[in-house]
Parts: C-alpha cells; structure tokens; sequence
C-alpha cells in the first residue's frame, strides 16, 4: 500500500541540522503513514552515515557532487509513491500537527496544486511565507529598504502581501521551497523542477508553471515550521552573500536571470537586472561625491555588487543558458 505522504529532504553540509530536522519530523507525524528520503548532495561533514545510524527507516541517496536543490529533489519525485510530497529544507524544523493540517488543507481543497504553510524564525518571528511574482518594481522596493521600512504596507510591501494577517488561508503566487505541500498529480501532469536553476527560483518557476495549467496555489497559517535559513548556503565559505547573509550573491542572481529569461522575456529580464546595476551604480556615486563614515567600504560592496551583476550575466548568457553544475 502506498505512503499518503513522501517527505523530501535535501541536505547539504548540516549534519546536526539534519538530525534536528529529522528528529521533528518523526516526533511530530503522529503516526501518518509517510516515507522519508534524504538526497545528499556530497556533504563532507558525515550526514550521510548520520542519516543511516540514526533513522535507517530513511530512504537515503547519496550523490558524488553537489547536483543542486531541483535535481537533487527531483531524484526523489521519481521515486516518491505518496499522494502527497512534502518539501522540507534540513534548516526547518515541523510543529506539532503541520503535516496533519497540510493534508487535510489539500483533500478538502482539490484545485490547490501545492501550498506551504507559516514560517518562524527561532525568535518566534514571522518569515516571508506568501509572496507574489517578483518584478523589477519589487526589486526596486526591496533595494531601497521601503518594503523593510513598511513591511505591513499594503502598496509598498505588495509583493509579501504586507497586509495580509496570516491568520486565514490565501490563494497566492507562489511559496518557498522550505515548507511546502505538493500534490504528486499535479507534479505527474506539469512535470518535476527545471534543473536549469541550481538553487533558488525552482519553487518560483514550478509554481508559474502550476498556474499556468490551472492550478492554485495557497498560502495555510495553521500548519508551521521554525526555520533558521540558510543552513546550506552558508557552508559555502569562498561565496558572498546578499545582505541577509542567507542567499549566495553570485547563485541568486544566476537563478533569477533564467528565471526572467524563461518566463518574461528579454524585456523582463533586463528590467530586473537594470535596476540592480542601476541601483548599485547610484550607491557608488552617492558615496563617492559625499564620503561621510563608511563611504569607503560602501563603494567597494558596490563595486563588488556590481561585476557579480555583469559576471552573472555573462555566465548565464543574458539568461538563456544554466552554467555546469556544480555551481
């Protein structure tokens, strides 16, 4: 008889992360029927011979490179029999009675493609957890702090629904990949991620797609995880990273470009770079004709900002081309 629901879990470098998450998940299913795999993408750090002592019940596969974040769940999706998958970062941990909730969200709501619940920091704050389609104006209200400055604004925090509550289900554009219920009819009919994005966007781009075929896409309160963010990502010590300390600079930008590309155009591809370069240009100048306090450093993380905007560019070939993994 098959799982009613297949958890994937893609771990890259964090061990005892790993374990924690995993640990949740067990104490937290209540008895749901549900098969586990683990994809490890050539971690160093023994999570791999961690998950086989201490969950042998996990269905792990081991990877001799680091496939990425889309192929590697992918490798899973091929062998997920659940009629549900549940996407879990190794970062997130699952509260008690989510994975109850998410599949009952989904049997009482069959036009729902995929939904991801409520995301917490461990300082018990809400993260991003419904989102629309970005856009070069979003970009533009991210880059100039107003959506951060606003974030319950209506207009200025738009693209996060920043008056949105988040206390009631909300048909959205799109989830993140860190908590995320997806229905595998849906996955059989619109096919699995494009491994073309190697880390980030690959929710983005899947749920455009679901759309795209008619299914909806929904944002529920009552199901959460605590999430420390970017767990994976900052194992990588010789990248820098956006002013979250959560993304890889050089990686998001890559993914974001071929997300445009694909799904905008040229015209939106260059409207969301163009204001990044254009954004970054400015701040360099800004600091340059008035150099007060750390004008000096700020020129430098400008620059800096700036040749990863034309380098992405450059690799990606303006967006039409996904460099060899590994990234």
């Amino acid at each position: 008889m098959s799982p009613l629901i297949s958890v994937v879990i893609v771990s890259y470098n964090t061990r005892e992360i790993l374990k924690n998450c995993l640990d949740a998940l067990f104490e937290h299913s209540n008895g749901i029927d549900m098969e586990v795999f683990v994809v490890d993408n050539d971690s160093h750090d023994g999570s791999g011979n961690m998950v086989k002592n201490d969950f042998p019940s996990v269905l792990l596969l081991v990877n001799n490179q680091n496939l990425g974040f889309a192929a590697a769940n992918n490798q899973a999706f091929v062998l997920a029999r659940g009629n549900y998958i549940i996407l879990l970062n190794p970062d997130a941990f699952i509260r008690p009675f989510s994975l109850e909730r998410c599949v009952a969200f989904m049997d009482r709501t069959p036009s729902c493609g995929l939904c991801g619940g409520k995301i917490v920091s461990p300082a018990g704050q809400l993260e991003p957890s419904a989102r629309r389609f970005p856009s070069a104006l979003s970009k533009l209200l991210v880059l100039s702090g107003l959506r951060g400055k606003f974030p319950q604004s209506a207009i200025l925090n738009y693209y996060e629904f920043g008056d949105f509550a988040h206390d009631r289900p909300q048909e959205v554009d799109w989830v993140p990949g860190t908590f995320t219920i997806v229905r595998k009819k849906m996955l059989d009919e619109i096919g699995f991620f494009d491994e073309r994005f190697f880390i980030y966007y690959e929710e983005t781009d899947l749920c455009v797609r679901a759309k795209n075929a008619g299914w909806k896409i929904y944002f529920i309160p009552d199901a959460e995880v605590t999430h420390i963010g970017g767990a994976s990502s900052k194992t990588r010590k010789d990248k820098s990273f956006d002013n979250k300390a959560a993304q890889v600079l050089i990686f998001r930008m890559r993914s974001e470009w071929l997300f445009y590309r694909k799904n905008k155009g040229m015209v939106g591809l260059l409207s969301s770079a163009g204001v990044e370069f254009f954004w970054y240009i400015a701040r360099y100048t800004k600091n340059f004709l008035f150099p007060f306090g750390e004008a000096s450093n700020k020129r430098s993380a400008a620059v800096s900002v700036i040749k990863q905007i034309i380098t992405s560019l450059q690799d990606t070939k303006f967006g039409s081309f996904s460099p060899p993994i590994p990234w």
